[in-house]
């Protein structure tokens, strides 16, 4: 027989075991389906022509925003918000607009070490975490690799975009098995797909919840190679089976699009039915977004909205939003309340139990929205687009301070707008709302001093 101090040891490690796993088990798994160059009218249950049934269905059981934006209006810079939980006007590489995969000045810019993630935070803190498909937060050293900023698991490409069928950016490799090159063929939507599906499966055989960011390339154009001009060129690349599925749609590019958008959306029904066969489905929390708002020139639609992809309009950063998880969010809801990307980061740590540990994050903690619909308040929200003379963009900001939104586009002009009673931006107020314009440009003054760090300068 054992004696009672063993006794009473032995009881209060299985207790402590007993705990810990119930702990566990009561962190949801954290999964973000996070979609590239789709606009808010491209997407089924926000009213696009295009059917996406399993984003739609994601709807039918969660919280749908009605106005939810991105940290930015193009890639990079909205992949740092999301995931650092920071302003990207904060990035200590300015990372403002578009890293170029061709670029020598961007080989040696991106993501920096203590620039902190949500995965470093989760990975930190007992999650299993993985970034499966598109990063574009750095691509020269190993040091840029999401293996080295949280993520113990990367399948997929780290430039801009890819070409579909190759996995190359034009003609040069750019499909990652975490720090390796690998040779891939396929079609890119699909890949990401099957790797998502054995992760999930994989899930079956560990104690630990996971945090999967699913970053789908599509329906961004791809980057095929031209032998021609022996230079790489953006086309669409959509199957022909997918095409006869949206073939009523007359736009030929608008076409390509949405037959890439289908295959997408195809993609994400096959995670949302691994997440159910792997029994994972109840505990999982799963967020759908997308990263800005589309590009019409390759297909994308942000109607009724003005502006598009590289602009402050609304149309350029009001994207689609659906938040699911059974039993805690009411499913088939919809919400009015102002929220971003960067809430997500402490948002996740508050459902994850974790603490953020004094980080500097530029979001609000919306638990309380999504499980009990309490009002997030009055919000400000301020974005800033960087000069890029090889795309042909300059310099934007805009801050939305209440119902209010100022804007100063790239040629300087200056917009004033009422959200509440213009959501489509068609009234200019700066002449009649002078004494706010003068408090809008002081505070968006005020907020680039205070968010900017001190960088080196870089090269044009």
């Amino acid at each position: 027989m054992l004696n009672t101090p063993r006794r009473s040891i032995l009881m209060f490690l299985s207790l402590f075991a007993f705990c810990s796993q119930l702990q566990a088990a009561e962190r949801p798994n954290i999964l973000i389906i996070f979609t590239d160059d789709q606009g808010i009218n491209d997407v089924g249950c926000y009213g696009s022509e295009i059917p996406t049934p399993h984003i739609d269905q994601l709807a039918k059981e969660g919280l749908l925003f009605r106005q939810y934006y991105s940290a930015s209006a193009i890639c990079t810079p909205s992949r740092f918000g999301i995931l650092t939980g920071r302003n990207p006007t904060r990035s200590q590489d300015q990372l403002l607009g578009a890293l170029m995969f061709m670029s020598d000045i961007d080989q040696n810019r991106g993501i920096q070490p203590g620039e902190t993630t949500i995965a470093d935070v989760l990975q930190q803190n007992g999650y299993q975490t993985a970034l499966l498909g598109k990063w574009h937060l750095g691509h020269g050293t190993e040091s840029f690799l999401p293996t080295a900023h949280g993520f113990d698991l990367f399948r997929g490409h780290t430039g801009g975009c890819i070409d579909y069928f190759t996995m190359t950016y034009g003609n040069i490799p750019d499909w990652y098995h975490n720090q390796r090159h690998v040779s891939e063929n396929g079609y890119a939507t699909d890949l990401i797909t099957e790797e998502a599906e054995h992760f999930l499966k994989d899930q079956q055989t560990t104690d630990k919840p996971f945090f999967l960011f699913l970053s789908y390339n599509a329906p961004h154009f791809g980057k095929g190679w031209s032998p021609g001009d022996q230079s790489p060129v953006n086309i669409m690349q959509a199957r022909g089976d997918d095409l006869k599925r949206v073939g009523t749609i007359k736009d030929k590019v608008r076409r390509e699009f949405a037959a890439m958008t289908v295959s997408l959306d195809d993609g994400i029904g096959r995670v949302m039915s691994s997440l159910k066969n792997n029994g994972l489905d109840q505990n999982t929390l799963v967020i759908f977004m997308t990263d800005h708002g589309g590009d019409y020139v390759y297909g994308g639609n942000n109607q009724p909205f003005r502006g598009a992809k590289a602009t402050l309009f609304e149309g350029g950063i009001r994207v689609p939003c659906i938040i699911r998880w059974p039993g805690k969010i009411k499913a088939g809801t919809e919400t009015n309340e102002v929220a971003w990307a960067l809430d997500l980061f402490p948002t996740i740590c508050h459902f994850a139990n974790v603490d953020p540990d004094g980080l500097t994050l530029d979001g609000k903690d919306i638990s309380g929205l999504l499980t009990r619909q309490k009002p997030v308040g009055t919000r400000e929200l301020y974005w800033q687009l960087g000069p890029h003379a090889e795309l042909k963009r300059g310099r934007w900001s805009a801050l939305r301070q209440g119902d209010w939104k100022y804007i100063q586009d790239a040629g300087g002009e200056e917009f004033l707008f009422d959200l509440k009673a213009d959501p489509y931006e068609k009234q200019n107020l700066t002449q009649s709302q002078a004494a706010k314009l003068t408090e809008l440009q002081e505070r968006r003054d005020t907020l680039v001093k205070t968010l900017t760090p001190q960088v080196k300068s870089i090269a044009p």
